[in-house]
């Protein structure tokens, strides 16, 4: 059964900017999955502890207005830091099930001084380690009011039974380069998180599956009205301004052939799960394959930087 691999698809509306209870949220999507028999669990983009809707309908961009800096203060606080401990009941679960997950967060790493927040697309294997935090190399549009730019670190892949995978946040999916490193590290099956909504998915997921002959997951998130807590700072002035339905989901998976196996699921919440079969790779790779036979490395060639940037470096 190496060849088989069963995948789920977590499209959740997180208990948004509320990092305990978003990650009881996580732990109970693991535990459900884990009856279900599932070896690869994938998060949607920024799930722990929610993406930055209130920039889009707060004025975001306005320069020192208490609103904008008090949500920020209030992210911040429920962001997530790996170094202190804060994915441990994650991946215990990951080591007990023997489940392998893809996890969307809102990072504060202390290598970069434990202030600054990061979108970061975690991959923890099914010993329960963390392999690999890849922090999104370029927030979009309003999202670079809060969140940091990235580094090609976590521009890893991981096997996982016969497929290799690997993983982007978002928009990212659609830079050409950062993708062709994927794919000559060997990825077979891509995993794309979103915010959550079928006008990004519906497109990109299919075309990428197409150019690379892999697989493509793609996971996104709801977030409605209802989803906001009450006890969210400013919740009126989004309110205000914010639609009924913010993200719809959208979550897919296209096959190596460019053809959908589920095409994205709209407004429905709950847990998705299919059964991937590692040798329609190779069926597909016969006729195309981006960094194999149908490559010219004497022509073009890229080069990737995996260094985790820091400001200080420490002579040995």
């Amino acid at each position: 059964m190496k060849n088989q691999l069963r995948v789920a698809m977590a499209q959740l509306a997180p208990v948004w900017l509320d990092k305990n209870k978003s990650l009881d949220l996580v732990c109970s999507g693991i535990e459900e999955a884990a009856i279900e028999k599932a070896e690869l669990l994938v998060f949607g983009e920024a799930f722990l502890p929610g993406y930055p809707f209130w920039l889009a309908y707060t004025d975001g961009a306005a320069w020192d207005r208490a609103v904008n800096k008090e949500l920020h203060a209030h992210y911040a606080r429920n962001a997530i830091c790996i170094e202190e401990g804060d994915l441990d009941a994650v991946t215990q679960l990951a080591r007990k099930y023997e489940m392998a997950i893809y996890l969307g967060i809102i990072e504060r790493p202390t290598d970069r001084g434990g202030h600054s927040l990061y979108c970061s697309l975690v991959y923890i294997d099914q010993s329960g380690t963390i392999r690999s935090v890849h922090r999104k190399l370029q927030p979009t549009y309003d999202e670079r009011l809060t969140w940091a730019p990235g580094d090609g670190h976590g521009l890893q892949t991981h096997r996982l039974k016969a497929f290799t995978l690997g993983g982007l946040n978002c928009w990212e999916n659609w830079m050409p380069l950062v993708r062709a490193a994927l794919y000559g590290l060997g990825e077979d099956l891509h995993v794309a998180v979103w915010p959550g909504s079928d006008h990004n998915t519906e497109d990109i997921t299919r075309f990428i599956a197409r150019e690379s002959r892999s697989y493509v997951i793609s996971v996104g998130a709801l977030m409605r009205n209802k989803d906001f807590p009450a006890e969210t700072p400013h919740l009126q002035s989004i309110l205000d301004k914010a639609p009924a339905i913010l993200a719809n989901g959208g979550s897919c998976i296209a096959g190596p052939d460019g053809e959908w196996i589920i095409s994205p699921v709209i407004d429905k919440e709950g847990i998705i799960y299919e059964e991937l079969d590692f040798n329609r790779v190779l069926e597909e790779r016969q006729n195309f394959d981006p960094s194999g036979h149908y490559s010219r490395p004497d022509v073009t060639r890229l080069i990737l930087n995996r260094e985790r940037q820091s400001t200080l470096e420490f002579p040995k």
